[in-house]
This record gives C-alpha cells, structure tokens and sequence, in this order.
C-alpha cells in the first residue's frame, strides 16, 4: 500500500509539471472572411438580331381523302397501298345496278316526253295554218296549244336534264386520281359495300403529294412580330442527322391558334425521296428585334422556379430586380423590367446575393 502512494505520488508531481510549463492547443482551424468579387457590367440599348429553335413536322403538299359520292359495292381496285399515281388516272370502279334501271326508266320518259312535244308543236302548226282562214279556228283553241306545246316542251327538257343526272351519279361510280402523288392508304376490297358518310369516317383510298411537302412551324405569340421574312430558314430533320437544310419562309397564317401560336410553312422539295410526312425537324428561325431593346449578358439573369430576375448595384448595394425574357441572342438576352440604360448590374449573378448585400 505504501509503494502505491509513492507512485501514484510521483505521476501528480509529473503532470503538474507539465501543466505547468504548456499551454493549451487550440484544435479549431482559423477562419478568415474574403470578400466574393464580382464582375460589374452595364445594361445596354440596341437592336438585337438573332434566332428562335423551334420544333416543325412535314406534312404532305396536297392530301385527301377519297370517299364514295353513292351507295354502291367494289368492284374492281386498280391501286393499293404504295402506288404512284397521276392526275386523272383510274384508282377503282364500284358497281350499283339499280343505277342501270334508273337510267332506262329516266330514258323512256325522256322519250315518251318528247314524242308528246313534238306531237304538241304538230298540232300547233296546223292550227296556226288552219287560223290564217277567217273563222276557222277560234283565238281561244289558238292560244290552249300555245300553251298546251310550252309546257309539252318543258316536260321534255326536266326528262332531258334527270337523263344527264342519273348519267352523272353512274360517273361517280369510277373513282379518278385528283392530282398526282402516292396512295399511302387502302382500306376496302373488291365486293365491300360503301356508301357516301362523313369526313369521320374511314375513306376508301388516302391520297398524298410527296413531290413537295410542308414543313409546318408554330410560332410562340411573343415572337410572331420578330421573325424575319427575308431570311432563309435552317433546319435539320431528327431522322437524318448531319443534313442541313435552308429555305425561305412559303406562307404564314397571320392568325393565331389555339395555342396562341401562329403557324407558318416552309415549302420543302422531296427530290430524291427521302422525306416522309410527319417527319420532326429541329428549325431555326432568324428573328429580329424591330426596336432597341436593353440587353443584358446571359450569365446576369438568375432564374428559379418562382422568379426571374437580375442583381443591379446601386450605391454599392445589390438590388433584385424582376425581369421577363424576350429574345436569346448568343452572348446577350432581351430583357423587359424597371431597368434604365447604362445602369450598373452583376454579371455573374447567382442566387447566394440577396437584396441589400453589400457588392464590390
């Protein structure tokens, strides 16, 4: 017991001594507080030229859709899916024998009518002969074959014109090309029943130009009064990638859908058939901005899911200043908000600066 006393002795001696000749290590790094520089631009005022990428997909030139004009049964089809097709060029004819007694019977009248005519206009003749003998023929008679011939001849006519109807409605039963181009769609077969519906029903035949197509592009209404018309249009379409494409804006709708777009084409020649209808394509329309705009660099506009805005320095202090984006150019974006040209702004603002902080 006493040899532990002296050791446990000679262990305090020790540390007291060391205590006594060190001082406590502080393990905490030290800190030290550097001001962010940032880069300090100004707000400009031009005109600014520059693009909009916007989606488009082909559609064909000319497309219709061939319906039956009367009630009738196939009867022989002369094209199918995929045939090249001219203007004017047969595609199938439809059979409908009730029309064949329709036209006898409209022929019989027809006849009968006329004979009753001419026999009309006989016998006014000879009354109008007979009349030149005083007497001989009473004004009244005179005047009932005037009268009874006009309309003799009349009939004769309505049976001539139902003859020609009834000759047009079995002309419709051959069915005839409109213009050239493909048939991309067949959707009957020789003894199927089709009759005359609406444009919601299934056609018998789809008909489309390929030669040339449309390139069809909706433009957003903030930009409906910026593009320029004199430019060509640049385009490259998602199934073949690396081909370039350039053309000049065909037509425009001056109307906006439903979409609040307005829709604009690009006439596209398919020369070596390689473009399809309903093809995407990836078109970038030239733009420009009529008026001076103020325009700020890209990297000054700090956006979040709430807000967009840009970081303007007065007297030293960051002020937020919302802000609605118009045109996109390659350094610069067209900015709309309480701006003023020549003011004082963050050119690489971000979301850390708050409003009044302190900015060098």
């Amino acid at each position: 017991m006493k040899t532990k006393l002296i050791i446990l002795g000679a262990l305090t001696s020790l540390l007291a001594a060391c205590g006594g000749n060190e001082k406590p290590v502080d393990l905490t790094e030290s800190k030290t507080t550097a001001t962010k520089k940032y880069d300090i631009g100004s707000i400009t005022e031009k005109a600014l030229s520059s693009t909009a990428r916007l989606p488009g997909a082909l559609v064909p030139f000319n497309e219709v859709n061939l319906f039956p004009k009367v009630n009738g049964f196939v009867k022989q089809l002369y094209v199918d899916r995929g045939s090249v097709v001219k203007k004017g060029q047969l595609l199938m004819t439809l059979e409908a024998p009730e029309m064949e007694s329709q036209l006898q019977a409209a022929n019989s009248r027809y006849l009968q009518a006329q004979e009753t005519a001419t026999a009309s206009k006989e016998k006014y003749e000879r009354l109008k002969q007979a009349a030149q003998e005083p007497g001989s023929v009473s004004p009244l008679d005179l005047d009932n074959a005037v009268a009874r011939m006009k309309a003799d001849n009349a009939i004769a006519q309505a049976e001539r014109s139902n003859v020609a109807l009834v000759k047009t409605m079995q002309g419709y039963l051959s069915i005839y090309a409109p213009f050239d181009g493909t048939i991309v769609e067949r959707n009957v077969s020789p003894g199927a029943l089709v009759a005359p519906g609406k444009a919601t029903d299934q056609p018998m035949l789809s008909l489309q130009d390929t030669r040339k197509l449309r390139l069809e592009v909706a433009i957003p209404e903030d930009y409906v009064d910026k593009v320029d018309l004199k430019q060509p249009v640049n385009f490259t379409f998602n199934a073949i990638p690396g081909v370039a494409h350039a053309a000049k804006i065909s037509r425009s709708a001056n109307s906006l859908g439903g979409m609040r777009s307005e829709a604009i084409e690009i006439d596209v020649m398919n020369t070596k058939d390689q473009l399809k209808p309903g093809m995407y394509a990836e078109v970038t329309i030239p733009m420009l901005s009529g008026t001076k705009s103020l325009l700020v660099p890209n990297t000054a506009i700090v956006r979040s899911t709430e807000r967009k805005y840009v970081i303007t320095v007065q007297n030293g202090k960051a002020k937020l200043v919302d802000i609605k984006e118009g045109l996109v150019g390659k350094d610069s974006t067209e900015v709309f908000g309480a701006l003023t040209t020549g003011g004082k702004i963050v050119n690489n603002a971000g979301d850390e600066v708050k409003d009044g902080d302190k900015v060098e």
